[in-house]
């Protein structure tokens, strides 16, 4: 039996005025990617010097301005990382470095050796405030732990006099989650005083759920009651570090920004510790699905997902939001159905705004390509088929037709699984464009009666076709040259056939354009009904062809 009494619900806030459930994100936040630390440190195998740098610059092109380079103090790898950024001078003038490192006297000092040179850095200095840790791990009391970021500040602040760069502090109450509201302002307080943060000098205070462990509100009202009780809160930028233990990292940030956070540090698709940071490019894309400015180049989501997955090694999810492969997909056949005739829709009234049942944003936005948004199995119905024939071959099946070819392509389906558009192409030409036998159409003929007053039709076609191989010709007169060939296959055949509707369409612009055309015909002694289909630069050809391929598809 699951023994679920081993646990302890984690305290929520009282907090009966909270604001922040009446707000909405209006603006993105001031975003600080630390893929290049937190990131870095969760991999496998972490990334070598030259990686690091390409996947720096590669954040620069995003247009983070804030980025976590790494723990110069912790490791000579990371120490000499940034000392080619800084001395290959690939720092842009508007983007801040950030490095972490601890409240050591040693590590401080090796941290600002690593930032020499630098124009603008954040030093990020961190201690452990939680209930549990300072118990289990370093047997201190509030006070001793006080005292730790009071003198982290300290020694930052006397070695930022001399430093001729700016120097911006971010402090953390690691385990910010875990650690009681009341000593989590006492500390950060501390720090805030000691640094003397001013409105034109702020401070950094980073609020990490560095291990989520409630629901995303409960953090919400932590930042609020946070963002409330500080002094002299315009003197503090309000960060943000969610991680993503119970898979609410996004949300965890969201309604944080809606609590007060004015920043946000993140990872690019949410790499890091354990099941990871919170997904940057996530929020930043979700922002951008409700109309706001996520003040990131997020055009081509697959740029990032290739360095990503190369210097991370990392494979994408085909599930991860934006960036799988299989996000913009729909196998099941009412969502096909929905997003065919929502594109549709969207072409004919030329709409300003993207509304698409199923797709939240248009694919193409974020440099996806539409070819994989429907795909073809099992579930799939006519809406699905009748997208691929339209987006990939350019073919506007007829809706009682759609129905017809969509059966043809399911049984296919059942057999061998999903059906790949060049298949489903290939099926349409057996079908129905190369569906020459018995009766093979070969020439036509066309006179206008018009002009012949005595004539009850105005005009006369000679058709040459081949029955089973066999060449033969015929004449016949109706009411356009659909009608009298109908007619003459009548005659010729015995048959008797109504044709039920009829559909056209130009297939591509140009001076070497086709036309596609379908014939809807009944067979009036069977009572069996089909379409057929014929193509051709012109476009009566095309419909004669398409009725000899509805003839032959009621066989005989």
């Amino acid at each position: 039996m699951l023994n679920y009494k081993r646990y302890r619900r984690n305290p929520v806030v009282d907090l009966p005025d909270r604001r922040w459930p009446n707000k909405q994100i209006e603006k993105a936040p001031i975003w600080c990617s630390v893929d290049l630390r937190d990131g870095n440190q969760a991999l496998i195998d972490p990334m070598v010097v030259s990686e690091k740098v390409e996947f720096f610059n590669h954040l620069v092109r995003l247009g983070f301005k804030e980025i976590e380079v790494g723990f110069p103090a912790a490791s000579q790898i990371e120490y000499d990382f940034q000392r080619q950024l800084i001395e290959r001078k690939l720092v842009p003038d508007d983007v801040r470095l950030q490095v972490l490192t601890q409240c050591r006297k040693e590590q401080i000092e090796r941290t600002f050796e690593s930032i020499e040179g630098c124009k603008e850095a954040i030093v990020h200095i961190y201690n452990s405030t939680s209930t549990l840790q300072r118990d289990v791990v370093f047997g201190k009391d509030r006070a001793e732990i006080i005292d730790i970021a009071v003198k982290g500040t300290e020694m930052v602040k006397e070695l930022a006099k001399d430093f001729p760069g700016k120097i911006i502090l971010e402090y953390s109450p690691e385990s910010f989650t875990g650690t009681e509201l009341d000593f989590a302002l006492e500390i950060c307080t501390a720090v805030q005083k000691t640094w003397g943060a001013t409105k034109e000098n702020p401070i950094i205070i980073n609020l990490p759920s560095t291990v989520e462990m409630t629901t995303p509100n409960v953090f919400a009202d932590r930042i609020e009651w946070m963002s409330d009780h500080f002094e002299d809160r315009d003197s503090i930028i309000l960060s943000v570090h969610p991680h993503n233990d119970r898979g609410t990292g996004v949300a965890t940030a969201e309604l944080a920004l809606l609590a007060g956070a004015d920043r946000v540090e993140g990872t690019l698709f949410g790499n890091g510790e354990r099941t990871g940071n919170v997904d940057i490019l996530n929020i930043a894309y979700n922002m951008f699905s409700q109309g706001i400015d996520p003040e990131l180049a997020i055009e081509n989501v697959n740029e990032s997902i290739e360095i990503y997955e190369r210097c991370c090694k990392i494979p994408m999810h085909p599930r991860h939001p934006y960036a799988g492969k299989l996000v913009f997909t729909a196998f099941s056949g009412s969502h096909q159905d929905a997003i065919n005739k929502g594109v549709a829709a969207m072409r004919e009234r030329n709409n300003e705004y993207w509304e698409v049942p199923y797709l939240p944003i248009d694919p193409a936005d974020i440099g996806r390509e539409y070819e994989p948004i429907v795909r073809i199995n099992s579930q799939s119905g006519k809406g699905g088929v009748a997208f691929v024939m339209d987006t990939y071959f350019g073919f506007k099946l007829p809706k009682a037709m759609q129905r017809e070819f969509a059966d043809v392509i399911q049984s296919i389906s059942e057999r061998q699984g999903e059906v790949a558009p060049e298949t489903i192409m290939a099926t349409f030409r057996e079908e129905y464009l190369e569906k020459k036998e018995p009766l093979h159409f070969r020439k036509l003929k066309v006179d206008d009666l018009s002009d012949e007053t005595e004539s009850e039709f105005d005009t006369k076609v000679s058709v040459t076709y081949t029955d089973a191989g066999v060449e033969k010709v015929f004449d016949a007169v109706g009411n356009g040259p659909i009608d009298a060939v109908k007619r003459g296959l009548m005659e010729e055949t015995g048959r008797k056939i109504k044709i039920l509707d009829y559909e056209e369409h130009a297939l591509q612009s140009g001076s070497n354009s086709q036309a596609a055309a379908y014939i809807h015909m009944l067979d009036a002694d069977t009572g069996v009904v089909t379409y057929g289909v014929g193509v051709s630069s012109n476009i009566t050809r095309a419909s004669v062809r398409a009725i000899f391929s509805a003839l032959n598809r009621l066989g005989k």
